[in-house]
């Protein structure tokens, strides 16, 4: 526990009334988490004004209000305001000492990308798991230690807000962890989460088109990646992408290449002969994982026994299989994760290749035509649905879908509600058909405009493939 002077030293600041000599029990930039001892951050968010909520965390018990806005400094409350430059990056700071700066005893690889992230940050876990490390892992898709996931209450977040993990990370380290593998966002990156978190390897995987409008266009969404490249004790970065090749040159840090066609040290071959997942994009996510532990001190015959016991995360490429039909849940939401998928089950389907998928409400309008176009291309039958549509109309979403492939199509119909059209595709479909259902994969709620409401795509699909079976075998019987 530490005094707000303590918090204070040899940051930029000015303070205004109140006394500095309070204990500290904790900072949070969320006024409802707010208890006795806190410190308040008020940071203007895109959707939220921390300024509008500076009385009722007061009320709740906060010794000091956070501002980066002079104009809020004399404000007339009875606690100091302490007014910084940058509110994010205070309470990261602020943040990571009171739980002990624990990122600096442990060893922490952050992985970034447009895709790929949450797998290979759990390829990672494994493999260091295989070689005796007790290992953590946080991202999209929960906790996990040592391969099994913990309860921890944090926010379902990719990267976590400063004021979760550091706390999380203090967690790992008083259970006997070492190595932490976390997936860094570009909105996490950019609204700076990790930016007091000692980051021993930083791996970029890919750039692709995903928060463009979030961040203000592409240029933007490539700085905020960039980040953890300057950030990094070691940086290792896809050769095979142009764009990533680009970003370790602009950062002037001496980078360790991989890639398909070569890998540090020597040739790719052995790993791909071991690798039991499909997909070249997964053979990528592979030879990004065995990078890392390269980079660590581990050698190739150290890591290669192991490659045959990877497993793919929930909701990547996630199999189910009945009466000869296979329905597969993945997760691809951009254009580039699309088509990765697509690609890969085109060549296992000895039948149609359906796809069910929708694209997200207040993103990047600009992929959703491409991913249309994408759909119609690889499959045989396409249902256009909704996925998370927050406060877009869903029917306008399916609209800007459907221009990329001119509107009309005789194979595509679009299915608002979600489960009708997992259900309808799954109906449709006979022994030797797949059923691709992308885009929310291991999520289990879907966010419209009347809130957030409980969904997996996983359940649905089962659900539709035992529907389907018990009528084939009532008709069976009605047949007799």
């Amino acid at each position: 526990m530490l005094h707000v002077t303590e918090l204070l030293k040899d940051w930029p600041c000015t303070v205004t009334g109140g006394q500095l000599w309070s204990q500290v029990t904790g900072i949070t930039e969320r006024a409802a988490t707010v208890e006795k001892g806190f410190i308040f951050v008020a940071r203007k968010g895109k959707r939220q004004n921390g300024a509008n909520y500076i009385e009722e965390a007061i009320r709740r018990g906060a010794i000091a209000i956070v501002v980066d806005r002079p104009s809020l400094s004399e404000l007339p409350v009875d606690v100091p305001i302490i007014t910084v430059p940058d509110c994010s990056k205070f309470i990261s700071h602020a943040s990571a000492r009171l739980a002990g700066d624990p990122s600096e005893r442990l060893t922490v690889i952050a992985v970034t990308g447009t895709n790929g992230k949450t797998t290979v940050t759990h390829f990672i876990g494994q493999l260091l798991a295989r070689v005796g490390i007790r290992c953590a892992v946080i991202g999209t898709i929960g906790v996990f230690i040592d391969g099994c996931q913990v309860e921890y209450e944090c926010p379902e977040m990719t990267t976590l807000p400063s004021e979760y993990l550091h706390p999380l990370l203090a967690y790992c380290e008083s259970l006997g962890v070492t190595h932490v593998v976390l997936e860094a966002s570009s909105i996490g990156l950019a609204n700076s989460r990790l930016a007091h978190c000692h980051i021993d390897i930083g791996l970029l995987l890919n750039i692709g088109q995903d928060h463009y409008e979030e961040h203000g266009g592409r240029a933007a969404y490539i700085a905020a990646k960039q980040r953890l490249l300057h950030q990094a004790n070691a940086v290792v970065v896809n050769q095979d992408d142009e764009q990533c090749r680009l970003m370790a040159e602009a950062s002037g840090r001496p980078a360790v290449h991989f890639g398909i066609t070569s890998m540090i040290g020597s040739s790719t071959d052995s790993i791909l002969r071991e690798l039991a997942i499909p997909g070249d994009y997964n053979k990528m996510n592979a030879i990004a994982a065995v990078s890392a532990l390269i980079v660590l001190g581990y050698s190739e015959n150290d890591i290669v026994p192991h490659i045959r016991t990877l497993e793919l995360p929930e909701g990547r490429l996630q199999r189910l299989e009945q009466d000869g039909i296979q329905v597969y849940i993945d997760y691809a939401h951009t254009p580039d994760a699309l088509e990765a998928v697509l690609q890969t089950l085109s060549t296992r389907c000895y039948g149609k290749l359906i796809t069910v998928f929708g694209c997200g409400g207040e993103r990047d309008k600009g992929k959703r035509a491409e991913m249309g176009e994408l759909a119609v291309r690889y499959s045989s039958l396409v249902f256009i649905t909704s996925d998370n549509p927050r406060n877009e109309d869903p029917a306008l979403i399916v609209e800007d879908i459907k221009e990329g492939f001119g509107g009309d199509c005789s194979t595509v119909e679009a299915v608002l509600d979600r489960k009708d059209a997992i259900r309808q595709a799954i109906f449709r479909a006979a022994p030797g058909d797949i059923v691709l259902i992308a885009g929310k994969g291991h999520e289990k709620y879907q966010q419209t405009a009347t809130g957030v409401l409980p969904f997996s795509d996983v359940v649905e699909a089962e659900r539709a493939l035992s529907e389907k079976t018990h009528e084939g075998k009532a008709e069976e019987t009605r047949g007799k």
